[in-house]
């Protein structure tokens, strides 16, 4: 990622944060529409208390982006835990999908193509270091 396409994240996830609530809303409402068969993922789970999951995790790869290396372990962790839930490689795609979906609902106008590309890059970088730690054979990034 480029230094602009970190600043470009940053600035528009601190716009979304205030929104918080309503992001994770409609990002759960736009993996269900995108995969039905995610659903049942989550079916023990308080959807709030998962929402809140979502933006703090997305708040510290964002926070970390500048010194991407230091949260790889985490982002490891984090691909390691979600093979147990029974995460597949191909739900990666879904997930980044529904996150820039929610993005340019939840931002509008400011949602640029620049910041999409900058969001896709930061995505791209997320999803493949979970996708190794997952042992995924087929990166979709």
């Amino acid at each position: 990622m480029t230094p602009k396409q970190v600043s470009l994240v940053e600035e528009s996830f601190r716009a979304v944060f205030p929104i918080r609530d309503v992001a994770q809303e409609i990002f759960y409402r736009r993996l269900f529409a995108l995969d039905p068969a995610l659903r049942p993922l989550f079916a023990r789970a308080d959807m709030a208390d998962q929402g809140k999951k979502l933006m703090a995790s997305l708040a510290f790869v964002v926070g970390g982006l500048k010194n991407a290396n230091a949260i790889v372990p985490a982002v490891e962790a984090l691909a390691r835990r979600h093979v147990g839930y029974g995460v597949t490689s191909g739900h990666y795609r879904t997930v980044g999908t529904a996150l820039v979906a929610t993005l340019e609902e939840g931002l509008g106008d400011a949602f640029t193509a620049e910041v999409r590309d900058a969001w896709l890059a930061a995505y791209g970088l997320l999803s493949g270091v979970m996708l190794a730690a997952a042992g995924a054979e087929d990166a979709l990034v």
